[in-house]
């Protein structure tokens, strides 16, 4: 199957930590860097900085609770960021891990066969953030 997508991540994300599998094609193969980041500003920071080193160009996750929110908000604006319904990228029934995950859902975005989810432009963002506080306040 054809690669669109030369340098890409993909990230499984948890509440305190997520795991991010960057694929890279060297000599006409496909290499698998993993690596494991807090969620944590500072942590979140040096995912963007070592996605930056490697040249990663287009990054996916799944929607997973309000988990997703922090990972994307911090790379958007340096990466394609793709949004994706977990149930669009079930892997194969049996061990189930994260580094697992995260290297299926960077070869489907290799591969182009990920359909990103609608993510609002930030300054809706900010207005539904404002409205939810203000609502929660009351």
């Amino acid at each position: 199957m054809e690669l669109v997508v030369a340098c890409c991540c993909g990230l499984d994300v948890h509440k305190a930590q997520l795991t991010a599998c960057v694929r890279t094609l060297e000599g006409g193969r496909a290499v698998e860097l993993v690596e494991t980041f807090g969620t944590t500003t500072p942590d979140l920071l040096a995912l963007r900085d070592w996605l930056l080193e490697l040249g990663v160009t287009h990054v996916a996750m799944e929607s997973t609770g309000v988990y997703w929110k922090a990972p994307y908000y911090v790379l958007e604006d340096a990466f394609e960021m793709l949004l994706v319904n977990a149930a669009h990228i079930k892997h194969v029934p049996g061990r189930k891990t994260d580094t697992i995950d995260a290297a299926w859902i960077a070869q489907l975005l290799g591969h182009g066969l990920l359909r990103s989810s609608f993510v609002p432009p930030k300054p809706i963002r900010r207005l539904r953030d404002l409205s939810s506080s203000a609502t929660a306040r009351r």
